[in-house]
């Protein structure tokens, strides 16, 4: 009977579903995962040596997330519900975690195994352009490949740059974040509405919001990045860079070029896994995309020189801090996600523009994957459908396509406000530091969010919302 089970779970499809009546969920179930985000917000800034540590990291995450995993366990079997990936939510959730964080893996892996090799002078005209190419490659590698493959170059590039720190807090703004909105490699959110059936092609309908938030800060960074360039205390900054860069000079060139392949391999994985997953086997069904990425990452690693790993100063550690921290929220957020779904109308949130702002504050200050799951929840609610397919949400029309445009984008674009709105984000000020570049306070960063994004984002919402 064992095995049969295990059979059965193990071929089920990914696409989850069920008609299961979750409304009788005790709010107290939403306490552990509201307190795991407030953790992750809290603990750096007060227990920061201590929160240091990957295994402190995965201990908070498992003591909260795994007890409301099994107190879910037993509300599905009080509910008869299948063990299943199609209908059981601790499976399914899972399962979602599973493809989640060996995404992230394969992009991080490949991205490690590339060196953009060269010496460039931080002139405002080359900064710009890094941003720039990171906005345009961040959708397709993910935030996190583009900002692990461009900050070192671009930090290499401002070295004796004296006032730097705008600089990488706009990387985070353009690369880290609002750059990754066009597909669902770009950022952990939109992937998890892949997996919850939106159309892989779907988001770039989102072109134009890309387009407008992305080339304002370019502009507003050109412009900026130039006043400092030209108020810093050297007598001739053009000839300071230009002999900094004849000392190191080193031709451009990008070495591990075999990985942009395995890139390659990783968008048509995801592609192939949406558009063609009626095809496959329900095993494959299941199964296929994680396995496969865990597969290309594999290949990365033996393929890649260790040199090249050396030079970018390749390490485990921020994807195994992703991962403890992930499985937690996975687990915790389920009940969080029943209830929304279930009472979503009585939350006031039924515009565009409210879901926008909704999901874009609580994307600043909490984590942006499952904040877009928890609005995309309410909103499938509002109209009596399951969350678990988006693809049903979607094909009720212009209004719910506005919507779910309003929530991918709050989710995407102001996971730039605050340091733990997005995964890459502490990563890049972790390697700023590292480099001696003295990053802005927990606050201090977000006086330069609500600066420039929040006047930027409030045009968002008039021009589209």
């Amino acid at each position: 009977m064992v095995h049969g089970c295990l059979a059965h779970l193990l071929a089920a499809p990914p696409a989850s579903g069920g008609n299961v009546d979750w409304s009788g969920l005790p709010i107290w179930s939403v306490i552990p995962f509201a307190v795991l985000l407030l953790a992750i917000a809290i603990l750096p800034l007060t227990f920061g040596h201590w929160w240091e540590h990957n295994k402190n990291k995965l201990i908070v995450s498992l003591a909260l997330g795994l007890p409301i995993g099994m107190f879910m366990f037993m509300e599905a079997s009080a509910r008869h519900v299948p063990l299943t990936l199609h209908d059981h939510p601790v499976f399914s959730a899972l399962h979602e975690y599973a493809a989640f964080i060996l995404l992230l893996f394969a992009l991080f892996a490949i991205s490690g195994g590339i060196y953009v090799r060269g010496t460039f002078a931080g002139t405002p005209t080359v900064n710009t352009g890094f941003l720039a190419v990171g906005a345009l490659i961040a959708s397709f590698v993910g935030t996190t490949g583009a900002s692990m493959l461009l900050i070192r170059p671009l930090l290499r590039a401002n070295a004796v740059r004296k006032k730097k720190v705008h600089v990488v807090v706009f990387f985070i703004f353009v690369v880290s974040n609002c750059g990754g909105l066009l597909t669902p490699l770009g950022d952990p959110p939109l992937f998890l509405g892949f997996l919850r059936g939106v159309p892989f092609g779907w988001t770039f309908n989102l072109w134009k919001e890309w387009a407008l938030v992305n080339g304002a800060l370019l502009v507003i960074f050109h412009f900026l990045d130039a006043w400092f360039f030209h108020r810093e205390d050297v007598q001739d900054k053009s000839a300071d860079l230009d002999e900094a860069v004849e000392k190191a000079r080193e031709p451009f060139g990008i070495e591990g070029g075999a990985n942009f392949l395995l890139l390659l391999g990783v968008v048509g994985v995801i592609y192939a896994s949406g558009e063609y997953a009626d095809r496959l086997p329900h095993f494959l069904q299941a199964w296929g995309q994680p396995l496969a990425m865990a597969l290309l990452a594999v290949v990365s690693l033996k393929l890649t020189p260790k040199a090249i790993h050396l030079k970018n100063q390749f390490s485990f550690v921020p994807i195994v801090e992703v991962a403890a921290l992930f499985i937690g929220i996975f687990l915790a957020m389920i009940p969080a996600l029943k209830i929304l779904n279930a009472k979503g109308p009585e939350l006031g949130v039924t515009s565009a523009r409210s879901f926008f702002w909704a999901t874009g504050v609580l994307s600043s200050f909490l984590d942006n994957a499952p904040t877009y799951l928890t609005f995309a929840s309410v909103a499938a609610g509002l109209k009596g459908l399951s969350p678990e397919n988006l693809a049903k949400y979607l094909a009720l029309g212009e209004e719910a396509v506005k919507i779910l445009a309003a929530i991918s984008c709050g989710a995407v674009m102001m996971g730039a406000n605050t340091y733990i709105g997005n995964g890459p984000n502490f990563m890049v000020k972790a390697i700023a530091e590292q480099s001696g570049v003295k990053m802005p306070s927990f606050f201090g960063y977000m006086g330069w969010s609500i600066a420039v994004l929040i006047p930027l984002f409030a045009v968002i919402t008039l021009v589209f919302f």
